[in-house]
C-alpha cells in the first residue's frame, strides 16, 4: 500500500505526520512513503531528506491524495482536503470526532475509513500510539519553558555574592501527562514545585517526582477521581468551591501556575479566577495549557499573552507542541508507524483493517460508508485507584523519646534471646565434640558476630546493599584469618596472609566502587 503525508494548511502548524526516519520504518512494513513537497519545512525536514530516504516527493496535495491509499495528517482535514479523496481510501489524523459532527458525516458519506488519532484508546498496548499524550508531553514541558523565559528571576534558588535568590514556587494544576511533563521540568530546573489534581491516586507519583502535592480536606478527594481513559472526572459544586477556596489561599505565594485540566470534547474548567490573578504578586506567570478550549484561567485569551492590570503575564498559546516542531513531528510520526504496524500484521504492505482489536476500533471513527464513533468503552482504567496513603502522625519529643526506648527494649530482649539460644547450640555442640573442632568454631562464630556489626549496619545510603552484604562476608574471611596468621605451620600463614589481601581487596574496591556510584547521581 502507498502512504502519503499532506502539508498542513492551518496557520502557524509546523508538524508533519510522516519524518524520513519514522518513513523508513513504513517502509520496513512493505508500504511505499510519500510525502507532499514541503511538507516537513516547518519541521526542519527538506524535501531532500524525504528523497534521501526513499520518500517520493509530490508536488501538490491533490496529486499525493491520488496516488496513495493511506493519507496522514495531524490537524483535522479541511473540507476540500477531504472532498479530494476516494472511496476505499485511509485517512489517519486528529479527528476529535466529538465536535466535528458534520465532518464525520462527510467522511462516512464519501466512503472513506477515517482513523483518529486523538482517539487511540489509554490501555497499555497502545500507550506507543497514543499521539494525544505524545503532544501532552511536549506540551507540558514547552509550558515550563515559556514560563521560564516570561518570569523575570531564576527558577532555581541561589546564594551569590550579590545576594540570596529564592527559588521560584510552581503551582501544575492537574496531574495527567502534561502536568507531570510540567512538574518534570520545573522541578529539574530547581523550582519548588506543588501539584494539585482531583484523583488522590496521582499523589504517589506527584511526590516520586520532587513535586509537593496538594491535599484538600474534603471528602471526595478521597473517592476514586479516575474515569476510563485516564482523565479526571467532573467534580461536584462541593467540592469546586472547597478547590476554589484552597487555590485562593495559594495564589499570592505562587510565582508560576500551569494549568493543564481538560478532557477532550469539553469546555475547559474555570479553576483560575479573576480574583485569583489579582492576588497574585507582580510578574508572576500563568500558562493555561487548555486555552483552546476556552482555558483554565478566566482572563486566558486564545493564541495570545496578555498582561493584567496587576502585572501577572498570562500566556494562552495553543501551538506548544508546534513550537518544537522537529521533537513533535518525530513522537507523532512514531505513534502513525506503530499504529501502520498493527493495520499490517504480516508486514506485506497489505492493510488488513480489524475491527476487531480493541485499538484499531477504538480509533476508528468511520468504516465502510458507517459512523462508528463512539466506540466501546476501555474494558480498563488507564490508572488503577488507589487509596491514597495516610500521611505520618508528626510525634512530639516525648512520644519520640517514649517509641526509641521502646524500641531498644524491645530489640536488647531479642538480642539476649538469641544469646541465650546461642550459648546453649554451642555447650550442646560441645558435649559431643572434639576440643579441636570447638576452638575452630568458636573463632568462625566470633567472626561471624563481628562481621556482622561491622560491615553489614553500613548505611546503604553509603554504601549499597550488595557491596554491604559482600563486604560482610569479607570481614568475617579477614577476622578469621587474623586469628589463624600466628599458627606455627607456614602453609597456614600463606594462607591466612592470601586470604586478607583478597578480602581486603574485595571490601576497599567496594567501597571505591561504591562511591563511584553515588557520583553518577550527584548534582555538579
Amino acid at each position: 500500500m502507498k502512504i502519503g503525508a499532506l502539508k498542513e494548511t492551518q496557520d502557524g502548524e509546523a508538524r508533519v505526520a510522516v519524518t524520513p526516519s519514522s518513513a523508513a520504518h513504513l517502509q520496513k512494513l512493505g508500504h511505499e512513503v510519500y510525502v507532499q513537497a514541503g511538507a516537513g519545512e516547518g519541521a526542519g525536514f527538506s524535501d531532500d531528506d524525504y528523497r534521501n530516504a526513499g520518500v517520493t516527493v509530490e508536488g501538490s496535495a491533490a496529486d499525493l491524495t491520488k496516488a496513495v491509499d493511506v493519507v496522514a495528517k495531524v490537524r483535522p482535514p479541511s473540507d476540500a482536503e477531504l472532498d479530494g479523496m476516494d472511496e476505499g481510501q485511509t485517512l489517519i489524523s486528529f479527528f476529535y470526532p466529538g465536535q466535528n459532527e458534520a465532518l464525520m458525516e462527510r467522511a462516512r458519506d464519501k466512503g472513506v475509513t477515517a482513523v483518529a488519532m486523538d482517539m487511540v484508546p489509554r490501555i497499555s498496548r497502545a500507550q506507543k500510539m497514543d499521539a494525544l499524550s505524545s503532544m501532552a508531553n511536549i506540551a507540558g514541558y514547552r509550558s515550563v519553558i515559556e514560563a521560564a523565559n516570561n518570569f523575570g528571576r531564576f527558577f532555581t534558588g541561589q546564594v551569590t555574592a550579590a545576594g540570596k535568590v529564592p527559588p521560584a514556587k510552581v503551582l501544575v494544576v492537574g496531574a495527567g501527562v502534561a502536568g507531570l511533563a510540567s512538574i518534570g521540568t520545573a522541578t529539574s530546573l530547581g523550582a519548588q514545585v506543588y501539584a494539585f489534581d482531583v484523583r488522590p491516586e496521582v499523589a504517589e507519583q506527584i511526590e516520586s517526582m520532587g513535586a509537593e502535592f496538594v491535599y484538600l480536606d474534603f471528602e471526595e478527594q478521597t473517592k476514586d477521581g479516575a474515569e476510563t481513559g485516564g482523565y479526571a472526572a467532573p467534580s461536584s459544586p462541593e467540592f469546586r468551591e472547597a478547590q476554589l477556596k484552597k487555590f485562593r489561599e495559594l495564589a499570592p505565594q505562587m510565582d508560576v501556575v500551569i494549568t493543564t485540566a481538560l478532557i477532550p470534547g469539553r469546555d475547559a474548567p474555570v479553576l483560575w479566577t479573576k480574583d485569583m490573578v489579582e492576588a497574585m504578586k507582580p510578574g508572576s506567570v500563568i500558562v493555561d495549557l487548555a486555552a483552546e478550549k476556552g482555558g483554565n484561567c478566566e482572563l486566558t485569551q486564545a493564541d495570545k499573552r496578555i498582561v493584567s492590570d496587576n502585572g501577572v503575564i498570562i500566556i494562552g498559546y495553543t501551538d506548544f507542541a508546534s513550537r518544537m516542531s522537529a521533537q513533535a513531528s518525530e513522537l507523532y510520526g512514531n505513534n502513525i508507524r506503530h499504529f501502520m504496524t498493527d493495520l499490517t500484521p504480516k508486514k506485506d504492505g497489505v492493510i488488513d483493517h480489524n475491527m476487531d482489536d480493541d485499538v484499531i476500533r477504538g480509533a476508528t471513527v468511520t468504516h465502510d460508508h458507517e459512523i462508528t464513533y463512539p466506540p466501546p468503552k476501555p474494558k480498563i482504567a488507564a490508572i488503577a485507584a488507589q487509596k491514597p496513603k495516610e500521611k505520618k502522625k508528626e510525634l512530639t519529643p516525648e512520644e519520640r523519646k517514649a517509641a526509641d526506648a521502646a524500641t531498644f527494649k524491645a530489640e536488647t530482649k531479642q538480642q539476649y534471646l538469641l544469646l541465650g539460644i546461642g550459648g546453649v547450640l554451642l555447650l550442646l555442640i560441645g558435649l559431643v565434640a572434639p576440643a579441636s573442632f570447638m576452638s575452630h568454631f568458636i573463632v568462625f562464630v566470633l567472626a561471624c558476630f563481628v562481621g556482622f556489626k561491622i560491615i553489614w549496619n553500613v548505611a546503604h545510603s553509603l554504601h549499597t546493599p550488595l557491596m554491604a552484604i559482600t563486604n560482610a562476608i569479607s570481614s568475617i574471611i579477614i577476622l578469621g584469618a587474623l586469628m589463624q596468621i600466628g599458627s606455627g605451620s607456614w602453609l597456614v600463614v600463606i594462607l591466612s596472609s592470601l586470604a586478607i589481601l583478597m578480602a581486603g581487596v574485595n571490601i576497599f574496591g567496594g567501597f571505591l566502587v561504591t562511591r563511584r556510584m553515588l557520583a553518577m547521581f550527584q548534582k555538579s
